[in-house]
């Protein structure tokens, strides 16, 4: 009789046959995860700083309503009285200046604002007057600068500049300018893997790297769309980028178009100071709200009187949530007839709406409170991906050697195992893009020669003394 044979699963030994991994020759992941990771090292504070003023800036008009609400708001009392009434209130806050300006309350519960020169504000600023529209009382004054109160104009210089002045705006055009890059950059990288894991799909436990991974790719991943806005919208603003988006758009015809308040069709003073006083015209304010309503330009809005002999009284809609129009005209100081105007559907490009409508999302304006919401979780994403970006980096670093070892840089030579015409677009895209956005383009080149300086060194300490001369 015999014994039936009994087979047992027994773990393979055979050696595996596959391949070892390697990177196509065509494939751009080992140079976009080489600058991912050096832009996210090195170029991440300034986003993170860029990230924290911008999302304060965003919560701004909120956080203004409690901080000057003795002087924005006020109670409903009925009719109000007559706007030149309120201005002859204004004066007596401050005699000696002269009125350049006025917005006219736009519900019955907010306070209107009466605008003077005044040299003591600062350069480019006005000072405001804040009147009650029922009983002319003075509720206060603020420097404000177009328009903005002093909060909004400090976190505004805080995000643009750091509060350092033009120098300043070097840190945030150079996150501008690389977020749209880290933030693609990382859109491949998270491609990449999940086509890697489909076909290779790992059962061992996930590493806290691989944890750290998988938080900073999906947070980032929910955020891309908006990053990438912030970053355009951004860049129009910059130093050097702007000034060619200017002349690209001055270019293609679109720009927005600007409110002739020349009489006579002349497009002489345009840009004119906001500081400076205005000349002594009797106005009817009543009258200019009421024509302006008739031309089809809607409350809230802004009166700016002539500031030189020639000039039309200016009219123009300001930010509104959900508001998408900015219409404006210009009126006769002494007729009130309206001498031009700016239509908003006839007379911007669909490219300059865009331009406008994405700079009023940036800020946070076009939709009001759901606007600024939104903007503050991208930026609380954004904070989240560069934390875990930078845990990423620690948890990298060697275990053993130097306390102070961090994680090391992935491999490189990405563009030495390209394809020879996919290497030549690759450099010909970063020259052309670094022409247009001139900080990213001088810091990649930074990234390129210090890399080139520390293989050098790296290959210098390496290569035997015995070795015999490298051949060309």
């Amino acid at each position: 009789m015999s014994t039936p044979e009994i087979e047992l699963d027994r773990p393979s030994v055979e050696p595996s046959t596959d391949p070892p991994q390697r990177s196509r020759p065509h494939s751009f992941r080992p140079l976009i995860l080489r600058l991912h990771f050096y832009a996210g090292v090195f170029v991440a504070p300034f986003i993170l700083i860029a990230a924290v003023t911008g999302g304060l800036y965003a919560a701004a008009p909120t956080i203004e309503k409690f901080v000057y609400s003795d002087i924005l708001a006020v109670d409903d009392g009925g009719a109000p009285l007559q706007l030149t009434k309120q201005a002859a209130f204004a004066q007596t806050a401050f005699p000696n200046l002269q009125i350049t300006g006025m917005r006219p309350a736009a519900t019955a519960r907010e306070s209107t604002r009466v605008y003077f020169a005044d040299p003591s504000a600062g350069a480019e600023k006005q000072r405001a007057v804040f009147v009650d529209p029922y009983t002319g009382e003075i509720l206060g004054n603020e420097a404000v600068w177009f328009g903005y109160l002093p909060l909004s104009t400090w976190l505004d210089g805080l995000h643009r500049h750091l509060q350092l002045g033009e120098p300043g705006r070097i840190y945030s055009e150079l996150a501008a300018s690389w977020l749209w890059v880290v933030a693609l950059g990382g859109l491949y990288l998270w491609w990449a893997k999940r086509r890697r894991d489909k076909l290779r799909p790992s059962e061992r436990a996930p590493s806290k790297r691989a944890t750290s991974l998988k938080w900073h790719s999906s947070v980032g991943m929910w955020v891309l769309l908006g990053l990438v806005f912030l970053s355009a919208t951004g860049i129009t603003w910059s130093t050097y980028a702007g000034a060619n988006v200017k002349e690209l758009r001055t270019e293609m015809g679109w720009e927005r178009p600007s409110l002739d308040t020349t009489l006579g069709g002349e497009h002489a003073g345009h840009g004119a100071d906001p500081s400076v006083a205005a000349p002594t015209v009797p106005i009817d304010y009543d009258q200019v709200v009421a024509t302006a309503d008739r031309a089809g330009v809607e409350l809230p809005f802004e009166i700016t009187l002539p500031a030189e002999p020639g000039q039309g009284i200016g009219v123009a809609e300001i930010d509104k949530s959900f508001r998408s129009t900015t219409d404006a005209v210009a009126l006769s100081p002494t007729t009130l007839a309206v001498t031009s105007k700016i239509d908003y559907a006839r007379d911007y490009s669909f490219v300059a709406k865009l331009a406008d409508w994405g700079i009023r999302l940036h800020m946070g304006f076009m939709f009001g409170l759901l606007n600024q919401l939104l903007l503050l979780a991208i930026a609380i994403g954004l904070l989240t991906v560069i934390v875990r970006g930078y845990l990423m980096w620690w948890q990298r670093r060697p275990t053993r050697g130097s306390a102070w070892a961090v994680g090391r840089p992935p491999q490189r030579g990405g563009i030495r195992r390209m394809s020879p015409i996919a290497a030549v677009l690759t450099v010909g895209a970063a020259v052309a893009i670094g022409w247009f956005l001139p900080l990213l383009g001088w810091s990649l080149l930074a990234f390129v020669v210090v890399d080139a300086a520390i293989a050098g060194v790296k290959r210098a300490r390496t290569t035997p003394a015995t070795a015999p001369p490298a051949k060309y």
